[in-house]
């Protein structure tokens, strides 16, 4: 495999819907879609300095009236389908902004921390605690609790066509379903890799949540396209056919048949190898079958716990980061092209940036959950 350095740098599921009460129904939003949507209007973000944006892929980051203090990671960041509305977590904050991005207040505690965020229609989000049971619906700057089918979420999706429609994956691979808001669930097909293998992670199609992608420990990929009923083994994650980790994915928003993963091949894993076996992956049919294009190395680091954030309107462009607060190094912010099988990076001072979302309306417009390490 050709090594990229930074100079080159259908089946629905059998699931019965029901009519949700009341009280489990998103609101009402004047939403009609990412064209109600505004770029930020601010040259400066206010706020406690946990997120910022970008429109030239982080070569410059907007100012923040705050300074992050102690230890703390903005792992969850979405855009909504209310005008101008994103959500953050900061540890066990949640933060909001109506200003596209412009100015973030804290409205609630949330009950966990390292807490990741799903949007949902009408203006709603699920917050999820990733290898924990934390669990709550957000409608507007109201949280409620939800009790977690599993003991450990592996993965959480939304349905764009079904309100209070959500789907959740257990540490097994195992999907449960729930469609009024969280309220209740019901398992959902069988576990993937028969529930016999442990699962890093469980990664929904924004666009379709019976598309969903697991990544197994040694065991590689599965990809099920009807909601958990069948699974099917991934290819082309290990160089023989072998052994391989899967420790995430990322199903592409602007194409469902692209699927970006992280993982590393067990075969290649040996101490003393140019790559230790870590790559990222390319599927271009919806996980089943996947390409290394780009190797971990010196010039472009990877991580087991590396983020993955397709582009929304690029199926061939995939935004990562590798950041650190060693040394002071701060946060490599890569930009890879399936066109030219390049990889570009910007840097910043941040020590690491831990989710990105994306305007609706302006795509070019990253937002950016930044950390802030302090080691004593």
């Amino acid at each position: 495999m050709q090594r990229i350095g930074i100079a080159a740098t259908a089946a629905a599921a059998a699931l019965a819907l029901v009519q949700m009460p009341a009280s489990a129904q998103p609101p009402t939003t004047a939403a009609d879609g990412p064209a109600s949507w505004t770029a930020p209007s601010c040259a400066r973000v206010t706020g406690d300095g946990s997120v910022t944006f970008t429109t030239d892929d982080g070569r410059t980051l907007a100012p923040t009236s705050g300074t992050l203090k102690a230890t703390g990671y903005t792992h969850g960041l979405v855009a909504l389908d209310t005008p101008g509305t994103l959500l953050a977590t900061h540890n066990d904050a949640l933060l909001r902004s109506t200003d596209a991005g412009c100015v973030w207040q804290r409205v609630a505690t949330l009950g966990g921390a390292s807490t990741r965020l799903a949007a949902a229609p009408g203006g709603r989000a699920f917050a999820w605690q990733k290898n924990g049971r934390y669990l709550a619906r957000v409608d507007g700057t109201t949280v409620t609790p939800l009790k977690a089918p599993t003991t450990r979420v592996s993965g959480l999706g939304t349905d764009r066509a079904r309100p209070g429609h959500v789907r959740l994956a257990g540490a097994d691979g195992q999907l449960y379903d729930s469609v009024d808001g969280g309220a209740t669930w019901r398992r959902a097909g069988t576990p993937a890799f028969g529930g016999t293998a442990s699962v890093y992670g469980v990664a929904f199609d924004p666009a379709d949540p019976d598309h969903a992608v697991a990544g197994g420990m040694a065991t590689g990929g599965a990809v099920t396209t009807d909601g958990g009923v069948t699974w099917r083994a991934a290819r082309g994650l290990s160089a023989d056919g072998g052994r391989a980790n899967l420790f995430d994915a990322a199903v592409s928003p602007a194409d469902p048949h692209v699927v970006y993963a992280l993982g590393v091949d067990l075969v290649e894993a040996a101490p003393g190898s140019s790559s230790e076996g870590r790559h990222l992956y390319r599927s271009a049919d919806g996980g089943l079958t996947y390409a290394k294009v780009v190797d971990d190395s010196a010039a472009v680091k990877l991580t087991n716990g590396t983020l993955l954030a397709p582009s929304p309107v690029d199926p061939k462009v995939l935004h990562f980061a590798f950041g650190t607060y060693f040394q002071n190094y701060g946060t490599d912010l890569f930009r890879y092209d399936a066109s030219t099988g390049r990889v570009t990076a910007t840097h910043n001072a941040y020590d690491g940036v831990s989710a990105i979302a994306f305007n609706p309306a302006r795509p070019e417009v990253m937002y950016l959950g930044v950390e802030e390490v302090r080691v004593d």
